[in-house]
């Protein structure tokens, strides 16, 4: 590909423990260069473009590699879609698999690749440069999620079918999903829980928490709050063989959280029966995408989620968020496609959080 490069300020920092602070002119540690470079015919990425992840750097400076041209910003937005069941007919909450893979195919051709709501919230983003990441979760764990057929195959109108036959025809979205589980009903079939779990893991899809019962959380106490999520997380691991592998993303019952606010920490951790649990990701029933996580206002115990659906969402469906962004473009994260970099235009460098080791990479953009 050929590099573009557009005149430009470049600061480069390691950020070092300024927990929550945003980057400015008085930020230690700022490292000024000014270098004049003659700007190429700019190009916004389009479906049609093929852009690889950024792993060999020109020269010594990986910073080299990434193209201008492509307006990274690290600072945008991303959405994390909510679904609950797939089914024969569109509903509410009900997406056909013909629309689910309509779903899909649109934020493939708009330049959205999945992440692992483990990679967002942790801020691995690995989407190629130019491309937009997205999350992707289902709630309840339902059979219409995960099935398996009678001659043991996977029904390829399953919300995991289609995840997977969806990567087998475009290969550069992959199947990643994180799917919310409540209660001991894990996806509708009794004695292939196990199975299904590991099939989820070896193809880079999560399990999550729904809490033990799908309870309202707004009067609970915090003996049975922790139990509704503590519960869970230990019934789910009782399925998963990896070791290092934990149930700590939850995903609220109806959206709700305790009133009470001294025990709303017991969302993110808490123990039940002698047990801890640690919670990396607390996610709302939403309305909104969320904010980068090298973002200032990022906050992992309140992830807002936006409704894959075309029924009753008003103007916050995905939808309305793929259209909002193509007419504002700079709210948008679009990846640089280096995880170890930050890379911002100018404007967006004050959104940037310095609580990171990440290199911070800002550029002044064109007019």
């Amino acid at each position: 590909m050929t590099k573009k490069i557009v005149i430009g300020i470049i600061i480069s920092l390691m950020l070092t423990g300024c927990s929550n602070a945003a980057i400015s002119s008085e930020t230690p540690g700022v490292v000024i260069a000014t270098e004049i470079l003659e700007p190429e015919t700019e190009s916004e990425p389009t479906s049609e473009q093929s852009f690889e992840l950024a792993t060999e750097p020109i020269g010594n400076d990986p910073k080299e590699a990434i193209d201008l041209s492509l307006k990274p910003n690290e600072a945008g937005k991303i959405m994390v879609l909510m679904y609950h069941d797939i089914g024969d007919e569109e509903k509410e909450w009900v997406r056909t698999p013909e629309n689910f893979k309509k779903d899909l195919l649109t934020l493939y051709e708009n330049g959205y690749r999945p992440i692992s709501l483990r990679d967002y919230v942790s801020g691995n983003i690995t989407t190629p440069q130019g491309y937009t990441p997205v999350v992707i979760t289902f709630d309840d764990g339902k059979k219409n999620n995960f099935e398996y057929l009678e001659d043991g195959s996977l029904d390829k109108n399953s919300a995991v079918g289609i995840l997977i036959d969806f990567n087998k025809q475009y290969p550069d979205f992959s199947p990643a999903a994180t799917f919310f589980i409540y209660g001991n009903n894990i996806f509708g079939q009794k004695g292939l829980e196990e199975d299904k779990i590991k099939f989820l893991l070896e193809n880079g899809m999560d399990i999550g928490n729904h809490s033990r019962t799908h309870a309202n959380f707004t009067q609970i106490s915090k003996e049975d709050l922790q139990m509704e999520i503590g519960a869970q997380a230990q019934f789910l691991e009782t399925f998963i063989k990896e070791a290092s592998y934990s149930i700590d993303t939850m995903a609220l019952p109806f959206g709700t959280r305790p009133k009470d606010e001294s025990i709303k920490d017991f969302l993110i951790e808490g123990t039940y029966n002698g047990i801890a649990y640690k919670n990396i990701a607390i996610l709302n029933v939403g309305w909104n995408p969320g904010y980068s996580p090298y973002d200032t206002r990022f906050d992992f115990g309140n992830i807002p989620r936006i409704r894959g659906s075309e029924i009753k969402v008003e103007t916050f469906g995905l939808y309305n968020y793929i259209e909002h962004f193509k007419n504002k473009p700079e709210d948008r994260f679009i990846s640089d496609g280096f995880p170890e970099i930050i890379t911002v235009p100018e404007a967006k460098a004050a959104l940037i959080t310095t609580d990171s080791t990440k290199e911070i990479y800002i550029y002044k953009e064109s007019k």
